[in-house]
C-alpha cells in the first residue's frame, strides 16, 4: 500500500468531503478529507491505481490539487 498527502484547492463546505471521500473510496482509495486544513489523505494499492489517476478523480469533482 501506498500513502500520500495532496493539497486540494477549492473545497467550500463539508459536501466538498463528502464528494471527494465517496468518488475515491468507490475506486478503492481509502481517502480522509481535512476540510480545515484543505489536505486529502490517500491511501492505496499501487498495483491497482496511481497517484495520477487518484489526482484525475479530484478533478473530475471540480476540484484543484497542488502539484
Amino acid at each position: 500500500m501506498q500513502t500520500a498527502t495532496l493539497k486540494v484547492a477549492g473545497m467550500s463546505c463539508r459536501s466538498c468531503v463528502r464528494s471527494i471521500e465517496g468518488a475515491l473510496e468507490q475506486s478503492g482509495v481509502n481517502a480522509q478529507v481535512n476540510f480545515e486544513q484543505g489536505t486529502v489523505d490517500v491511501q492505496f494499492d499501487e498495483t491497482k491505481l496511481q497517484l495520477a489517476n487518484i489526482i484525475q478523480l479530484i478533478h473530475d469533482k471540480g476540484y484543484v490539487v497542488a502539484e
